[in-house]
């Protein structure tokens, strides 16, 4: 997020009307929005301009915006990314958040919905950089600054999603965090609690935390939610 008084958001979405009902929208607001039709235009204006969120659809003429997604992940891993489309399963949410979106609405939205996941994201993305930069449980630590996980001095590759799950745990390390308290502050507002997305992404964060490690930090209480801590 940058020092600019004004968030500068990139749109890309293919369909005219839509974009250009956003872009208006996202104006009333005093954001400056930059509109793409295409995955190559998103890409060329990302690599020539600073942004402080992407609003990415999936379904693009060229090519996926989950193709975009990760080559903007690759370039800036603190950038907010959310992602719009008309495939709203869990599987596709599950692919936008491996892909590196860290909000996911599906089509047809209400334009008050939409606003307010872009100030959740740029609200977040303010709150990372004025915290602490390095969150410590036992041996595994977070770097908020670089967006980068180690335990035992080994560096976790983590997704934007599990990154953003395992920074809420650790900033709540010591106390259990429900899964409705996971979708409210991880996940954002809208979040459908009847899937399973958090406990699919809580056992893959498992897998990365505390699969070659004795020392397990993240447990289940059942009925309760999760924990992360030292036993």
């Amino acid at each position: 997020m940058s020092t600019r008084s004004t968030a500068h958001i990139l749109l890309v979405e293919d369909e005219p009307k839509v974009a250009s009902f956003i872009k208006k929208g996202l104006q009333t607001q005093t954001y400056v929005a930059d509109v793409a039709l295409t995955g190559t235009e998103g890409k060329r204006l990302f690599a020539t301009n600073p942004y402080d969120l992407v609003i990415l659809d999936i379904n693009l003429p060229d090519f996926s915006g989950l193709d975009l997604a990760e080559s903007i992940r690759r370039q800036d891993r603190k950038i907010p990314i959310l992602m719009l489309t008309a495939l709203d399963t869990t599987a596709d949410k599950l692919l936008g958040f491996d892909a590196g979106a860290d909000d996911y609405l599906a089509k047809p939205f209400d334009f008050m919905e939409l606003l307010a996941r872009v100030k959740a994201l740029l609200r977040r993305s303010t709150a990372s950089e004025d915290a602490d930069r390095i969150l410590r449980v036992a041996d595994l630590e977070l770097d908020r600054h670089e967006r980068v996980a180690r335990r035992r001095g080994q560096t976790i590759e983590l997704t934007a999603r599990e990154y953003a799950l395992l920074e809420y745990l650790m900033r709540h390390a010591g106390r259990v965090v429900s899964r409705v308290d996971i979708a409210e502050q991880v996940w954002d507002i809208g979040f459908d609690t009847g899937t399973n997305v958090i406990d699919v992404y809580v056992s893959y964060l498992r897998a990365k935390i505390d699969k070659d490690s004795p020392t397990k930090l993240i447990h289940t209480l059942i009925g309760m939610g999760y924990v992360l801590k030292e036993k």
